[in-house]
This record gives structure tokens, sequence and C-alpha cells, in this order.
């Protein structure tokens, strides 16, 4: 079979599928192509070392689901899908590092409840792919695999935590992927590289069997490079978990199938408020703001009623430094997950890997300071009742201004060069409420010599809890009428 009658750049699932049935496409073909991109791409080219490890049966699977498929169709809503899983979540058939030297070689007991549903799904985990070490920063940078590189701009982060399976969904290393978002662990990277990423509302999405950061703020969250493959994964992955009981909560919280609200027409009526405190003033934030200027128009062209919100009150440095719980739990959660896992883990506290040295310097000082917090300290509990007032504040917002959801750039500023700490990044104030935001593309920078098409830019919708339906249907008819996603240069077809 020609690889040319159906090339896998930029497929979304419904077109792989159709192009199965029709005969112009098998599983086996589609993993082949993504490996080698993957070969050709990450390690040498570009190298944008997303990849920390390969599926060695990615192969086998995918004979045996074209076998079936003969037989009798597809197995299930994601047969055959190529899935990029971030390495903090569990594999039963191939190590989870967290991105940690400390980790390397590990192999989990099982799979993690969203890996497991994957399979069933019918798709194939390809590839564990680079994160931000123990998912505790925004640049992916880890002792594992090193640093990965922004597709669009070699010079630059992928965004992060999550930044491996932005970079390869971006250059095409598989269909899909999961991310964790702790503070902006998915949607930064989905900004950074122009797909999309979805921060569901809390206890949407099970957790067992990621390596946790902070139970009280850690989400999985479907990564995708269109809003209707976000969509179609976010079917398999919601449910309730009795190993992660903070799944209870989103018992009948969500529809049977969120594809049915990939409107097109999906914005008009819709009022959305324009968080302008969230936005930049300085020449550094220029590009961003003309692009969200850009898509706000696009917004109201499309029927939505726009609201500016100037209330500052929403200060993304405070809510960092004075409301987020992450570091304080890190010790805490971390410790016991790793204990829970007896003999089957090497290392069980974070004590034990500071004591390795087996970890990136770039996260010495995190974890020294987070092995000094406890939930004892008064700090935790201020943050906590912080945490509950923001939610107030936030709905509160909504309800006075009748909204829908709000909106913002993800980012106030360009994604940061390689070497240079992640600033300015919003999407702390979904982590700290718990309620869903979603991200995707909203526009370039103007072209430079390294950035040939420009830089990603993301653009952020936030809602009350249990309205990702309304995020979907509001995020995809924004991406169809502005049609903004570009595949990068650096990884052309082949």
């Amino acid at each position: 079979m020609n690889p040319k009658i159906f090339p896998v750049e930029e497929a979304t699932i419904a077109g792989m599928h159709s192009a199965m049935v029709a005969g112009k496409l098998t599983t086996c073909r589609m993993v082949e192509t993504y490996l080698n991109r993957i070969t050709a791409y990450d390690k040498t080219g570009p190298s944008l070392n997303a990849v920390i490890s390969l599926n060695p049966r990615a192969l086998e699977i995918a004979d045996s689901l074209d076998r079936q498929f003969e037989k009798s169709g597809f197995v299930g809503p994601l047969h055959g899908i190529p899935v990029l899983l971030k390495d903090n979540i569990f594999t039963f058939d191939m190590p989870t590092t967290g991105g940690s030297l400390s980790l390397e070689g590990f192999i989990p007991p099982g799979d993690a409840t969203v890996t497991q549903k994957l399979r069933e799904a019918g798709a194939i985990i390809l590839a564990k792919v680079n994160l931000h070490e123990f998912a505790i920063w925004g640049e992916t940078i880890s002792s594992i695999a090193g640093q990965t590189l922004n597709p669009y701009d070699l010079t630059r982060a992928p965004g992060g935590s999550s930044g491996g399976t932005g970079a390869g969904l971006a250059a095409n290393f598989g269909l899909v992927g999961l991310g964790t978002d702790t503070v902006n662990s998915v949607r930064s990277p989905a900004s950074a590289n122009s797909i999309v990423g979805l921060r569901p509302t809390m206890g949407l999405i099970s957790r067992e069997g990621v390596i946790p950061y902070s139970l009280t703020q850690d989400t999985v969250g479907p990564m995708a490079r269109t809003v209707s493959d976000v969509a179609a994964l976010l079917n398999v992955l919601v449910g309730y978990d009795p190993n992660d009981p903070v799944t209870a909560w989103a018992v009948g919280n969500y529809p049977k199938d969120y594809r049915s609200f990939l409107n097109p027409d999906g914005l008009r009526g819709m009022r959305l408020g324009v968080m302008r405190s969230l936005f930049g003033g300085l020449e550094e934030h220029r590009e961003v703001n003309l692009a969200m200027e850009t898509c706000l128009c696009a917004m109201e062209e499309q029927g939505a009623t726009l609201i500016n919100i100037e209330d500052p009150i929403i200060d993304i440095n405070q809510l960092l430094s004075e409301v987020s719980v992450h570091l304080y739990d890190l010790r805490q959660h971390l410790n016991d997950f790793l204990q829970n896992l007896g003999d089957a883990v090497p290392l069980h506290s974070l004590e034990e890997i500071i004591a390795t040295g087996k970890f990136h310097q770039g996260i010495w000082n995190v974890l020294l300071k987070a092995v000094q917090l406890t939930h004892e300290d008064p700090a935790y509990n201020k943050r906590l009742v912080r945490q509950t007032e923001l939610r107030i504040k936030v709905l509160e917002i909504m309800a006075d201004f009748e909204l829908d959801a709000l909106v913002y750039p993800h980012q106030r500023r360009l994604v940061m060069p390689v070497g240079k700490t992640l600033i300015e990044r919003n999407g702390v104030l979904a982590a700290t409420t718990g309620f869903p935001a979603i991200a995707l593309p909203g526009g370039f920078s103007a072209p430079t010599p390294s950035a040939p098409l420009g830089v990603p830019i993301g653009i952020e919708l936030l809602g009350r809890p249990w309205t990702e339906r309304k995020l979907i249907k509001m995020a995809y008819s924004l991406e169809q009428a502005t049609r903004i996603r570009r595949s990068p240069e650096s990884t052309p077809p082949l």
C-alpha cells in the first residue's frame, strides 16, 4: 500500500477511520509512518527530543488490530489510534520514569486507569514522551531525556510540563496524546505548539496510576491537534473510578458523547468575559495581544457577546505564591504513592529520590523546598481557604455578568527560549479553582529566522465546573472559524 494514498500528517481520528473503511489505510501502515517520523525528527534532523521510549510491540499490536478489523470491524472508538503518553502515566509493559533517572527502568505493576481505558477503546500506546521531571515545572527538561525543543522554533521550549506530548503531536509523532496538569501543564504545551489541550473539572478523569505532584490540583488531560479529537478522547477517559474517589463527583456530570457538541455555530449567543487583568501591557506582550484581538473579533463575528472584565482581583503571581498548594502536597502525596507500590518500585520517598542525586539539577531547589513543607503548616490550610474564596469569586464574576466562560491568553508573552524559566502563564487560575479550561491555537507571532511560521500563541477558555461540553462547543466554533493551526516546517512530510 502506498502511504501517500492517505498521509497521516494532520490526520484526525475520524479521517483515519474513514480511510481504513475505504481500504486506503491500515493500522500497521499508520504506525509505521509515525515511527518513521519519530526516527527522522526526534533524535536526528531537528532533534526535538520528545520521545523517551517506544512501544516495542506497537507493530505487533497494530497487526492484531488489522486482523480484527478484517473480521468484525472496529474494536472500539479509538481503534488503531497511536497515542503519545506522558511518562508519568503507568504502562504495565513499558517503563514509567516521571522523567527521572532515579526511576530509570521502572516498569509498573499495572496500567493507569486512563491507559487501560485507552487500550480497551482500541488505542495503541505508541510512545512514552518527555516531561519536566516529575512534572515539576514548565520547560520540559529531565534527567532521563534532556531538553525537548519546540518544533516551531528550535531555540524555544515547548511549554510544559507535558511538553513531550505537545511537541510530539505538533510534529505528527502520534495522532493524540495525554498530559497531566497541576498548574499549567496541559494547556502550556497546547499554547506553545498550536494544538488543543483540555484541563477537565477536578474529578472528571481518574488519576489512579499517575505519579502525583499534588492530588489537590492534579488532573489528566486530553491533547490533540483538533477539538474534535479532544472530544473523542474525553469520551473514553471520563467516569467514576473507585481507586480515585474524587471521581465520584463526576457521576451524572458528563454527557454520553462530547462530540455531539461539535457545533460550528457554537459561539452564537454565548457571553464571554474577557479577563483584561490577564493580558500584558508591555512591548513583550504586543504579539500575543494582537493575536488575542484577532480571535476576539472572530468570536464576535460568530455571534458571541464579549464583556470586558477589568476586575484586577485575579493576580496570577499571587495565585502561585499564596493560593496554589502544589509544593505543599508534593512530599506527602508522592511518598504515599511510592509506599503503596511496595517492592514494585525501587524508591519509596522524596527523601530517597534526593539521596540518589539522580535527577536534573534544575529541580534541586524545588525538591529541597518541598521536602520541608507539610500539611501541618498553617500556610497550607490558608491556601486551601483561599482556593475556596477564589472559586466563589470567579463564579460571582460569571454570575454578575451572566457569562458562559472567561477568555484570556494562556501565556501573556511568547513561550520562552530554552534555558529561560516560563513566566506569565495564566493557567494557574483553572488549577487553583479546579474549574475546566481549554487552550487552543490563537495565532502566531511574526516569522523570524528561527521561527519561519512564527511562534504559536494560545487562547484559553475557562468555564464553570462540569461545563466541558460548552467549552468544546465554543472552542470548536472558534477553531472552525479561524483555522489557525499549521504544521511546523521543521518536521515536513517524509
